[in-house]
């Protein structure tokens, strides 16, 4: 038996019980068990390091600490930064606490957000809206007036809306992590707190344009494909390119022969994989540009899914068509 398999621990979640590394977060090991257990995360991201603890969805009932320390921990936790012990027992759909306690962050982060999904660009892949749909209210109980902001200008390619955002700072940890010079910050405190850029300064970045992909909601958007098309009416597809600057891997989200815009390609749990540079998402718009490698794999659930799609390529080759005209969906 190998060390590797011996230095694992075991953790139970909503009563399956899995071999873990020590070490790790209970989010990342509830997503080795899959399925309704894995808790929802708004602010949580893998890939960047410091994410999480901000937005409180993830919220955790442990029923026994661990083998050594069974008592049970006195108040919900935050998944994503509590690491898993040997013999730890945790709850999430199966506690009743929990599931209030989503509904009672679900509120909270819908207090100032806008109802303004039907024109809204990250409508149909906004965590949020999933969110709301699941635990939300029909309506909301607060009866004050939702906070506004003046709209800034981030220069030619990225928009933001204020008014959506929930400060979940992923845009800031990506600007941090992934460029040479963070522009954008949080700036005030309290209901003031905003996204912002010091004097209006645009982001020009090579790589500025991650800040959308990791945005949970739409309040970072991509102006070159700003109302052009809904998203289930576009059709992902997987395709790469000659780039020195990334790795060439997107998705193309494509309408007829036309390239609505270009995102980076992202896991099940809609986290980036690889990210690209500005150049590949905002500039490359032709399908010359791109070697197609296929249909990108949609969960069935999506909205996108329902949209059956053939292959987008140059009207001159008809030999990539799609057999049977459906999309590929993932369980």
């Amino acid at each position: 038996m190998s060390e590797e398999v011996i230095n694992k621990i075991k953790v139970t979640i909503d009563g399956v019980t899995i071999e873990v590394k020590p070490g790790i977060s209970i989010v990342e090991a509830a997503r080795e068990i899959g399925g309704p257990s894995v808790p929802p995360t708004m602010c949580y991201y893998s890939k960047l390091e410091g994410s999480g603890g901000r937005c409180r969805t993830c919220l955790v009932e442990v029923s026994k600490g661990s083998e050594k320390d069974p008592r049970p921990m006195p108040k919900l936790v935050p998944a994503c930064r509590t690491q898993v012990m040997d013999g730890m027992e945790v709850k999430v759909i199966t506690s009743p606490k929990v599931v209030e306690a989503v509904q009672g962050v679900t509120e909270l982060l819908l207090i100032n957000h806008p109802l303004d999904c039907p024109v809204c660009d990250q409508a149909g892949e906004c965590k949020l809206q999933d969110l709301a749909y699941e635990h939300g209210l029909e309506r909301t109980r607060s009866e004050f007036p939702r906070r506004t902001f003046q709209p800034d200008d981030l220069g030619p390619y990225i928009k933001l809306n204020m008014n959506r955002c929930i400060l979940c700072a992923r845009c800031i940890l990506v600007a941090n992590q992934l460029t040479d010079q963070r522009n954008q910050g949080i700036l005030f405190r309290g209901d003031h707190a905003e996204i912002s850029t010091y004097l209006n300064k645009a982001i020009t970045n090579d790589f500025s344009g991650n800040v959308i992909d990791v945005c949970p909601v739409g309040a970072l958007t991509d102006r070159t494909a700003r109302f052009k098309s809904r998203v289930w009416f576009t059709e992902p597809v997987n395709a790469t390119c000659k780039c020195e600057k990334c790795s060439g891997k997107a998705v193309l989200w494509v309408k007829g022969n036309e390239i609505i815009r270009v995102t980076a390609r992202k896991d099940q749990y809609n986290e980036v994989e690889e990210f690209i540079c500005n150049e590949c998402r905002f500039e490359r718009k032709d399908l010359n540009d791109w070697t197609i490698e296929g249909p990108t794999p949609i969960n069935k659930h999506s909205v996108i899914s329902v949209n059956q799609y053939e292959l987008p390529l140059p009207k001159n080759d008809p030999h990539y068509k799609l057999k049977n005209n459906n999309i590929k969906t993932i369980e």
